[in-house]
């Protein structure tokens, strides 16, 4: 059935964020990056006051440059808009999952690079557009662990995915006739905007997904916390942990320090404060102090590290 321009109209002014006029259209992609957004904070739901007439005119006939570049295999023109959505709705998507991580842990090398992707490949779905849903979440899973820590680490990804979904756009195959059925639609939207805005479901799926890791951290004697993870994960990533910072701090050290740096300032520092040297008990606490900040740099370094 041809879609009207003025229901579209209608539609945009009385739940233009909450995407009905897509809906209307068969932009479900569209739809649900509103709902997740309202209208594109604002600003997109605007812009589509003089974007609509293209849509409509995209739902009822398919362009015959669209049909030559489908036939012919050729990807559809780079759009700076659309590169540009898929960047900061990334970087929106993943920082909703750094709000929700509360430490830093394996779920994290996970969650965030899936978050960052799964906003970068809406955007690049909307429309007649799509890209490679496989190819965009490795760029993601292999740019995370470089920014691992960092609260920026959300805009490397974002780029990196967004980089990868521009290389593998595609026009998408014509719609079989039950793809168009309202109902279905309706439901997978719903479904998603479940899921999305439910914390008490985000919390199971993550307490699933740790199962594996928390087993591990059973079987390893670090106990069945997320905690035991996080220490086996600083670890294997050679990251300082606050301790580890804290005894930098008391012998005057940067994080590049070698073990012969950290043995000379230990001995320079602890013939300074001997409470043989400095009888009080300033001193006394001090010398501790001192001793016990390099027994902590010391049982982080590697057997062969320590000769």
């Amino acid at each position: 059935m041809a879609k009207r321009l003025t229901v579209a109209y209608v539609l945009w002014a009385v739940a233009g964020p909450l995407g009905l006029h897509h809906i209307y259209l068969g932009r479900d992609s569209h739809a649900l990056l509103w709902m997740l957004t309202l209208g594109g904070f604002g600003f997109g739901w605007a812009r589509e006051f003089l974007r609509l007439p293209a849509y409509v005119d995209e739902a009822n006939q398919e362009t015959v440059e669209v049909k030559l570049r489908r036939q012919r295999d050729i990807p559809p023109p780079i759009g700076l808009a659309r590169f540009a959505g898929q960047v900061c709705v990334g970087i929106y998507f993943g920082v909703v999952a750094l709000i929700g991580l509360s430490s830093m842990s394996f779920f994290y090398l996970m969650v965030l690079p899936l978050s960052v992707g799964a906003g970068v490949y809406l955007v690049s779905n909307i429309g007649d557009q799509t890209s490679d849903l496989q190819k965009t979440m490795t760029a993601c899973l292999i740019t995370s662990p470089i920014f691992y820590g960092s609260a920026l680490s959300p805009l490397p990804i974002s780029l990196a995915a967004s980089v990868t979904a521009a290389q593998h756009r595609r026009f998408k195959p014509p719609r079989p006739a039950k793809a168009h059925r309202l109902g279905p639609r309706l439901y997978k939207l719903e479904l998603l905007n479940f899921f999305w805005f439910l914390p008490w479901l985000r919390s199971v799926v993550e307490y699933m997904l740790l199962i594996p890791y928390r087993i591990m951290c059973a079987l390893t004697g670090g106990g069945f916390t997320e905690d035991a993870w996080k220490k086996v994960l600083e670890v294997l990533l050679r990251e300082y942990t606050e301790r580890e910072r804290d005894a930098l701090s008391v012998l005057s050290l940067k994080a590049d320090a070698s073990m012969e740096d950290i043995t000379h300032t230990y001995r320079e520092l602890a013939k300074t404060w001997h409470p043989d040297h400095n009888p009080s008990k300033e001193a006394e606490e001090m010398f501790i102090k001192i001793h016990d900040a390099y027994q902590v740099l010391l049982r982080r370094l590697k057997p062969h590290e320590r000769k």
